[in-house]
Order: structure tokens, then C-alpha cells, then sequence
């Protein structure tokens, strides 16, 4: 029987093994591929946000590569229907001449699922994704179909400044287990891009796992403890980001219309567990809490009006939160 120690081992060596593969295609974000990572280990949803051209369709194929999971994407256009996503239903006419219907899978049906520039279709077909990130199925003419597993979702959105966007709505980016922002490469890695892309050998990433092993990797992560104080620091940093909360700090008060729903503290104790193994630890620590923080809620705080006109960002106000609930 295998013992803990050499199961968080294995864990930690995997982790690094799918890290290090996807390096080798991705040039820097760091900040942006260890969370995508620790997001798909925790069953959850990734958003990145980034102007065009950062790599962020290139890192979902170079994952994919590496995970060797059946890998699809969504373009997504304003002209894109819900059917286009989820699948439809299909007359079929047999030899005979009888007429069957047939269940045509959409390109949702896969292991990792690129939804690209998701913002860029209309709220009704936003909203389709909505069933299949949250329950791992689809319902198409009352018939409900389960997608495979693991299944992971992983959507680009350019910013809502420019043209031709819609703003997701709030209970689609609540599925989102983080938003990650996409900055632009340094001179130095703009310098490594141009060495890896205009070279006569383009690098791809190889399978280091498989499905099987992923769910492995989620099983062991749900086991690993978290003490009562480390869960009430993420129930703490839920809350304070709510204006009517006795605790918020006063620029939540001030500038914030809304906070984050449960599914913040969720978010938060299911990836500290994640990042826990990933270090070789055999628990949760209030620092991974902390660590999360703006990835869980930066896309969780809508502002109120006197912080849109003020430009205040919620990587700030996030900021405020966990310096008030960590002093306390």
C-alpha cells in the first residue's frame, strides 16, 4: 500500500513534470501558467484576460498538448449560436424510410475547451456555458448529456475597452475559478519569442499525463487538510468584500457595489490545497489563501458607480482586503 509521503511525492513530480513541459514552449508568465495549472487540478475554470497577441491561445493548445486530453475550441463571434456549442439534435431518415433523431455533439464535448475571446459573442450564447462549466453536462431537447472527465475550460477575453465586446455576465465569471491578467513579455522575453517562433524548429509540447492520472491528482488534493483557520481566513476575505459587511474595509464600502459569492472561499481552499501538494506539503497553509486572493476575486467585486468613474481597480480593493482581514 502506498503511503502518504510518496503519493504527495508523486503528486510534486507530476506537477513539476507538466510545468516544466509547458515552459518549454511558453516563453515568462510565470504568474499566469502555475495557476492555470493548480486550476485544472482543482476542477475549476480559468479566464485570461490579455490584449491580442500574448500567447494565451497558444498556452491553452500547449497545455492540452501536455495533458494529452481531446483538445477543442470555440471561436467565439457575435453571429455564434448556443447550438453551435452545445450540439443539436439531427432527423435522421433510415433505409427502411422510418425518421430517428441523433444527438450531434458540439465541440463542448471534449477534455480541455478553449473558449476564444468568449466576450466577443452575445449573452445568450455566453449563457450556454453556463450549465456545462458548472455541471459537466448539456441539456439539448430535454436530454441531458455528460461530458467527459476531467473537463477544463479555459477562456480568452480581450479587454472590454475594445471594439466589438460584450461584458460576460455575473453568473458566467462566477464559474470562473480565477481570471488571470496576460501581461506583455519583457524585451528579454520578446527577445527568447523571436528565437523559439522564427527558427526553422517550432517547439511543441509532449503528453507528460493523461486523463486518468489528472483525476488521480484531484482525488488526492480533496483529501488534503485545511485547519479551521486557514478556511476562516478565505471566509473572512469572501466577506469582507461585500460594502454592508461590518469588517469590509472602507474603500470596499465606498467603491463596490457587490462582492464575492461563496464560491470565492470554495475557490480559494480548493486551489491552497492544490499549491500545498505542489510544494510537498501535507497541508493548507493560510499563505496559500492569501496567494489566490486576486485571482478569485478580482473577477468576483463589481464595482459601483463612484468606482467606475474613479478607475479604481479591484486588484486594489483586493489589496485593502486581505491587508485588513491578515491584521485582524
Amino acid at each position: 500500500m502506498i503511503d502518504i509521503k510518496t503519493e504527495v511525492l508523486e503528486f510534486q513530480r507530476s506537477f513539476n513534470l507538466l510545468y516544466n513541459e509547458v515552459k518549454k514552449v511558453i516563453v515568462g508568465q510565470n504568474e499566469v501558467i502555475e495557476p492555470v495549472i493548480i486550476a485544472m487540478l482543482a476542477g475549476g475554470h480559468v479566464l485570461l484576460e490579455g490584449v491580442p497577441g500574448l500567447g494565451k491561445t497558444l498556452m491553452v493548445r500547449t497545455l492540452a498538448d501536455a495533458v494529452g486530453l481531446k483538445f477543442a475550441r470555440i471561436q467565439f463571434t457575435p453571429d455564434l449560436m448556443p447550438a453551435d456549442i452545445t450540439g443539436t439534435t439531427l432527423i435522421e431518415q433510415t433505409e427502411n424510410g422510418r425518421r430517428s433523431f441523433r444527438f450531434q455533439p458540439g465541440p463542448i464535448f471534449a477534455g480541455l475547451v478553449l473558449a476564444d475571446e468568449v466576450n466577443r459573442a452575445t449573452p445568450k450564447t455566453q449563457s450556454a456555458m453556463l450549465e456545462a462549466m458548472q455541471e459537466k453536462s448539456v441539456t439539448v431537447s430535454g436530454e441531458t448529456h455528460l461530458l467527459p472527465s476531467p473537463f477544463f475550460v479555459m477562456a480568452t477575453q480581450n479587454p472590454i475597452e475594445q471594439e466589438g465586446t460584450y461584458p460576460l455576465p455575473e453568473a458566467q465569471l462566477d464559474r470562473f475559478m480565477f481570471k488571470l491578467m496576460v501581461v506583455r513579455p519583457t524585451f528579454h522575453e520578446m527577445d527568447e519569442i523571436l528565437n523559439r517562433t522564427t527558427g526553422g524548429e517550432q517547439l511543441v509540447a509532449k503528453s507528460v499525463l493523461d486523463g486518468a492520472e489528472i483525476l488521480v491528482m484531484r482525488d488526492l488534493a480533496k483529501l488534503v487538510p485545511a485547519s479551521p483557520e486557514v478556511r476562516e481566513l478565505a471566509i473572512r476575505l469572501t466577506m469582507a468584500t461585500h460594502p454592508d459587511e461590518e469588517t469590509a474595509p472602507e474603500e470596499i464600502k465606498r467603491f463596490v457595489r457587490c462582492g464575492a459569492s461563496p464560491r470565492a472561499a470554495q475557490a480559494m481552499v480548493s486551489s491552497a490545497k492544490v499549491r500545498a501538494l505542489a510544494q510537498g506539503r501535507y497541508n493548507a497553509a493560510r499563505e496559500d489563501i492569501v496567494v489566490s486572493a486576486n485571482a478569485v476575486l478580482r473577477h468576483r467585486i463589481l464595482l459601483n458607480f463612484e468606482g467606475m468613474a474613479d478607475n479604481i481597480t479591484t486588484d486594489n480593493l483586493i489589496d485593502h482586503v486581505v491587508k485588513s482581514c491578515i491584521n485582524t
